[in-house]
């Protein structure tokens, strides 16, 4: 019997419509090559964003985020930013709206990609970043507000903040770091890690500053470890260590075969994804998850903005979204028709095809349009 799978998608804006679609494609096709039409992706449109404010008069509808946790599954373009008051970001509205809270990013170069380090082909690695707390909490206040001087108020008079420079003119935010939060992103790193043959975690915080938010994510992590993982820490299969965040930076760029899996904040998962992306070529290529490894519910996406200066041009670099089209293939278990997908890409990128941003950093680089490329991928599949 055909096993087939419902895929609920957002084409999302800028950009999107032409990404999404061209992923779609190529998923089809790996999928059809890889099983032989035994197995088959049914797509789902659902909508958020410009054309969902356009024809519901909402950016993010809850039948959108129930089609996701009803099919535990999903994948979408970049989606734009409203203007004004109400959701500060549709991902993050998205994101804590479903409790994905591992925002997982894998990083590793793709032979043929033009990089400004000397050996990207060092660079494998997987980083957790925590989805829903630190500053996804989105709590702040802005300056001269009257609620930023009641909290200035409380700081000073209840528990005797005296540090503030500037408090007149000082906007101030609330940085929530919980242990459950901290134990379930750092037991989702581990796990990983173990059943993807990849033995170092390493915890990345400012504890040394932040002694009680990012230290306690440093001490709660060892603690979960120590607690659910002491067999294979005894046994040598896992090595659990921990890293201040600006070393790490630096020690990713010099020596960065010596990591692998990465668990960190939200903040310093966002420097540290984007840095490491930018060393196997930019944003372009990065693809991106968001995961409850409880619930099972995960939503893959393109790692970059909307480029609405590019949109319908048909120059857009659909790469991002391929590939997390691909981690959505290993994550259901389809994972040869994930390969086929890498391979080709692989294939085009050695000998020098690739859309314009690409293509212009390569020696006898070759610019394919996002259709033109597609149909490479397409053909090597």
């Amino acid at each position: 019997m055909m096993e087939k799978i419902t895929v609920p998608f957002v084409y999302g804006d800028g950009v999107g419509p032409e990404i999404v679609s061209s992923m779609r494609l190529v998923l089809d096709a790996a999928v059809a090559r890889a099983y032989g039409g035994s197995r088959k992706i049914e797509w789902l449109e659902v909508l958020a964003g410009g054309k969902a404010f356009d024809l519901l008069g909402t950016c993010l509808p809850e039948e959108t985020v129930e089609a996701f946790r009803k099919y535990g599954l999903g994948i979408k373009g970049p989606l734009m930013t409203p203007v004004g008051g109400g959701i500060r970001s549709l991902n993050v509205a998205l994101r804590q709206g479903l409790d994905l809270y591992v925002c997982q990013r894998p990083v590793k170069w793709y032979k043929g990609v033009v990089s400004p380090v000397k050996h990207p082909e060092n660079v494998d690695m997987v980083v957790f970043r925590e989805n829903t707390e630190d500053i996804y909490a989105g709590i702040e206040w802005e300056t001269g507000s009257a609620e930023a001087a009641k909290l200035w108020k409380f700081l000073r008079d209840e528990m005797s903040v005296k540090t503030v420079r500037f408090p007149e003119s000082s906007s101030f935010g609330v940085k929530p770091i919980s242990k459950e939060g901290s134990e379930r992103l750092v037991r989702a790193a581990c796990r990983y890690a173990l059943d993807h043959g990849r033995k170092h975690v390493t915890l990345v915080h400012k504890g040394n500053i932040m002694k009680y938010t990012e230290g306690g994510f440093k001490k709660w992590g060892y603690e979960l470890v120590q607690r659910e993982f002491q067999e294979e820490i005894s046994s040598g299969k896992l090595v659990v260590n921990d890293l201040i965040t600006d070393a790490f930076l630096q020690n990713a760029i010099l020596k960065p075969e010596a990591y692998e899996v990465i668990a960190t904040m939200n903040l310093n998962g966002d420097y540290i994804s984007d840095m490491l992306a930018a060393q196997v070529g930019g944003v372009g290529i990065a693809p991106g998850a968001n995961i409850n490894y409880d619930t099972g519910c995960a939503v893959f996406e393109a790692t970059h903005g909307t480029a609405p200066d590019i949109a319908g041009q048909n120059v857009a670099n659909p790469c991002s979204n391929i590939l997390s089209g691909v981690m959505m293939l290993d994550y259901i278990g389809w994972k040869e028709a994930g390969r086929l997908v890498e391979n080709a890409l692989e294939s085009c990128f050695a000998s020098s095809c690739a859309t314009p941003d690409l293509a212009s950093l390569m020696p006898d680089g070759r610019p394919f349009g996002t259709v033109e490329f597609t149909r490479l991928i397409l053909e090597r599949i």
